[in-house]
């Protein structure tokens, strides 16, 4: 009689089971049907791995200049569709397959926009993502010396953390924060010492800047296709911004904007209200202006991108007799479109 119920209950089990995966399929596809099936893109779970950025960008690189380019972006979207963007599925013979039937003429972009149903959501969704991020741009290079340019394609976007810098930092996006009213953390926080220099991750023009009651001393900065919007928030005391830097100012990915420290939760201003030193710096995702503030507001998870900036860390140096860091390489941003 024992036996006859444990085998009906495990019967039981495995239908439930069964029952309650095949609910979570269809929930996981609704919310990406709905994302597709508007105007413009309402929703983004950017999950994509360290690992995989970094080697859908060594084939964007690689290939820039052979007879098939294959865009780091396109080649993201393709495994996003392929994974229903769940990339801890990532597998590296499944970039080397799609990267070799795009090479040969196997298969083309317009073809998979066809064949895979959400291919064009990731496409735009990752671009908008990662779509300042690499292109053509000119450096500064010592040699002998002296200061000479150099034309590059390459990565042109900044960890916001300069070489020599120490900094500890864990995936936090998410979390539930209670100052004010109870949420959730929507960005990434970053432990550092005071006064850290903070970099701008990617080129665009100051949209925001001054005093948060949530964030202290913060910047926002808008990418020139103004699809994300970089929050920086609880900068120094009394010294929180690069010199002059003001609303409306055009700033190059990798140039300093300000430096670390411990202000915010405080209705007055400059106030080191924050336990922890730390940097806070978000991504929001803009598909249309509606989206900018409010309720609909896109936030994704810097962390799998924070580990993949660090690669390009800018060198910075101090200003003699000032509070001030520069970076001691100057770059020209040629893909830039300046409004």
């Amino acid at each position: 009689m024992q036996k006859k119920w444990w085998v009906f209950g495990s019967f039981f089990l495995f239908v439930l089971l069964f029952f309650l995966f095949e609910i979570g399929k269809k929930e996981k596809v609704i919310t990406v049907d709905r994302a597709v099936e508007q105007d413009y893109i309402k929703w983004v779970d950017f999950k994509v791995t360290c690992e995989a950025m970094k080697e859908a960008y060594e084939y964007d690189v690689q290939s820039w200049n052979e007879e098939v380019h294959l865009p780091w972006i396109e080649l993201l979207a393709y495994l996003g569709a392929k994974y229903g963007g769940d990339f801890s599925h990532y597998k590296q013979k499944d970039m080397e397959e799609i990267a070799q039937k795009l090479r040969e003429g196997e298969v083309t972009i317009q073809e998979l926009k066809k064949e895979m149903k959400y291919f064009s959501y990731y496409l735009e969704a990752y671009g908008a993502v990662l779509g300042g991020m690499v292109g053509e741009y000119e450096i500064e290079r010592e040699e002998e010396g002296e200061k000479k340019w150099e034309k590059i394609y390459g990565l042109k976007a900044f960890s916001p953390i300069p070489k020599g810098f120490p900094y500890s930092d864990y995936d936090d996006f998410g979390v539930s924060r209670s100052y004010g009213y109870k949420r959730t953390h929507l960005g990434h926080d970053v432990m550092g010492q005071i006064g850290t220099p903070i970099v701008a991750v990617e080129s665009g023009y100051v949209e925001a800047l001054g005093w948060n009651q949530y964030g202290g001393w913060r910047i926002g900065i808008r990418s020139f296709d103004k699809k994300r919007y970089y929050y920086y928030a609880h900068l120094r005391q009394n010294y929180p911004y690069a010199e002059n830097l003001k609303e409306g100012d055009i700033v190059i990915g990798g140039d300093i904007i300000g430096y670390m420290g411990h202000t915010g939760y405080s209705k007055k201003e400059n106030v080191n209200n924050i336990d922890q030193v730390h940097l806070h710096w978000g991504l929001q995702l803009i598909f249309h202006e509606s989206q900018k503030e409010g309720s609909n507001e896109i936030w994704i998870s810097c962390y799998e991108l924070m580990k993949f900036l660090r690669q390009n860390q800018v060198e910075a140096k101090k200003v003699e007799g000032t509070k001030e860091w520069k970076r001691t390489f100057e770059m020209k941003d040629l893909n830039v479109a300046h409004p």
